[in-house]
């Protein structure tokens, strides 16, 4: 089987299955990663939300206790990679009110 080479080098595989194969699955994931963006927006909208009750109410702006609650829970589910993930999510949460 002859592999075209626009399509291997576009996806590094050496037959045209494979190629088939890698491009399906990375549209799949593109559409993962717009989900995901979609839904970390979502989450720094309603953290804004509550960062504003809680700073007009007296309160900080970051609950640190929260923030280590939310570290542990992408720690126990996605192991020490999960910690970064966290953290960057929560950098972005903080937003700037």
């Amino acid at each position: 089987m002859t592999t075209n080479t626009a399509t291997t080098e576009k996806t590094g595989a050496r037959t045209d299955e494979a190629a088939t194969l890698i491009g399906g699955a990375r549209e799949r994931i593109d559409a993962l990663d717009d989900r995901i963006i979609g839904l970390i927006q979502e989450r720094m909208a309603v953290s804004a939300v509550i960062q504003e009750a809680r700073i007009s109410s007296g309160g900080r702006r970051v609950n640190l206790t929260r923030e280590m609650e939310v570290l542990g829970h992408y720690r126990d589910a996605l192991g020490k990679p999960g910690t970064a993930l966290a953290m960057t999510m929560l950098e972005l949460c903080r937003g700037r009110i």
